[in-house]
């Protein structure tokens, strides 16, 4: 993992030949993916995968920027255009003040468990305990306006899951998101917030004590946009992808047609994922139903039943404990 310390009272970055990036180069690879992902003709849905498949940041950067008339054996060895590389330089260097790691996809300290995922992003920050993000993760979401039923559920729900030592996975946006990481700092549990913003931000600003608790009890904030990134609609699903992919299971709690937590569920079946759905989630929204009786893409969510149900899937010889959700 590249440490953002590295960047602090230093006015330039490692120097480079020529303003030439020198691909394999911790430091170049990741002002290339910056580059990267500010440059608006890469479409980013996908580019984790593309750089991994390059195998190199700095040279898909370089094929991007190739001249319209190179032949491709020589594109590669193109020059990036100055401003591109000053603008990436500067971006990072904004970060040096921060108390932030971060990791590009080429590092090997990149999590395994999102490397995974085809649509895995290609920069993660995190503020934190780095360890709380490779832990086995259970994902907690659903509905920003909950009922008062469906709150008591999620945060039970991670009570009981953080006793048995499973890292809390949500999304810290009020309603069910606020329950699941409160519950798993009750018991003194350990729970990682997926956001939608850069970690400069604290969005909703309610919750910035609860940010600051996460990470002083051992957990994690993460984010895969730049640091000052305020809150965009847009942001939303996107870290919903991401918060999938670092997630052994999902569990979705409370949850409209149209709300990100569906998505989260559809998108973790994508991956491979287990996704369970409470009983009265299922009971009450048909597409919750749907998902249980067609599944998408040949696979199909479960109903969650109690507690046990999630710890028998992650271990099929554990014991049973017997804790409702009600």
């Amino acid at each position: 993992m590249l440490y953002l310390s590295f960047f602090r009272n230093t006015p330039h970055l490692p120097a480079m030949n020529g303003r030439e990036l020198t691909p394999g180069t911790r430091e170049h690879e990741l002002l290339a993916t910056v580059a990267l992902l500010q440059a608006p003709q890469v479409v980013k849905a996908h580019l984790g995968a593309q750089i991994d498949g390059y195998g190199s940041a700095v040279e898909l950067l370089r094929w991007v920027y190739r001249d319209a008339g190179a032949e491709e054996s020589t594109a590669l060895f193109e020059t990036v255009p100055e401003a591109v590389l000053s603008q990436a330089e500067q971006e990072v260097q904004s970060w040096g003040e921060h108390a932030l790691t971060a990791c590009t996809v080429l590092d090997s300290t990149y999590p395994e468990l999102l490397r995974s995922i085809f649509n895995r992003p290609p920069l993660l920050f995190v503020r934190g305990e780095r360890s709380a993000v490779e832990s086995v993760g259970v994902a907690i979401v659903g509905t920003r306006e909950p009922s008062e039923a469906g709150a008591r559920r999620a945060r039970k729900l991670a009570r009981e899951l953080g006793k048995r030592g499973l890292t809390i996975v949500s999304g810290l946006a009020k309603g069910i998101d606020t329950a699941a990481h409160t519950g798993a700092l009750e018991v003194g549990g350990r729970t990682v917030a997926v956001v939608g913003t850069g970690l400069d931000h604290t969005y909703p600003k309610e919750n910035t004590l609860l940010a600051r608790q996460i990470v002083d009890c051992g957990g994690a904030l993460v984010s895969q946009f730049f640091p000052k990134q305020p809150p965009m609609s847009g942001n939303f699903p996107t870290r919903n992808i991401t918060m999938s992919g670092l997630s052994v299971l999902t569990v979705v709690v409370e949850a409209s047609e149209t709300s990100g937590a569906r998505m989260q569920a559809r998108v973790a079946l994508e991956h491979g994922r287990t996704v369970f759905l409470l009983r009265s989630l299922v009971n009450s929204h048909a597409w919750a139903q749907r998902m249980v009786e067609e599944g998408v893409k040949g696979t199909r969510a479960s109903v969650l039943e109690e507690v046990d149900d999630v710890t028998r899937r992650l271990d099929p010889e554990y014991e049973p404990q017997a804790f409702a959700i009600a």
